[in-house]
């Protein structure tokens, strides 16, 4: 990934506040920072940077290619997903 523009970098920080928020227990404040992108475009877009950089940030961490990377987190939403009942 390039360099972020000044509002694009604004959104990957509101996209991580509001993360952030939500696991401190802050569901309000978490509410608010979501309420602040504006739009439904802003939003996909601060969220899909931030999932960009987070996994930028793990492959250097791991080493793991960004492949084996989205392949475990794949397999990892499959095994945290709740089957509906019958």
């Amino acid at each position: 990934m390039t360099g972020l523009t000044p509002a694009a970098a604004e959104l990957v920080q509101r996209a991580a506040g509001v993360i952030a928020a939500k696991h401190r227990g802050d569901l309000g404040g978490a509410e608010e920072l979501l309420a602040a992108f504006g739009s439904e475009q802003a939003k996909t877009l601060g969220f899909y940077l931030l999932a960009d950089l987070s996994l930028g940030l793990l492959r250097a961490q791991s080493g793991q290619s960004l492949d084996d990377l989205v392949r475990e987190l794949s397999l990892l939403v499959v095994a945290t997903t709740t089957q509906p009942d019958n």
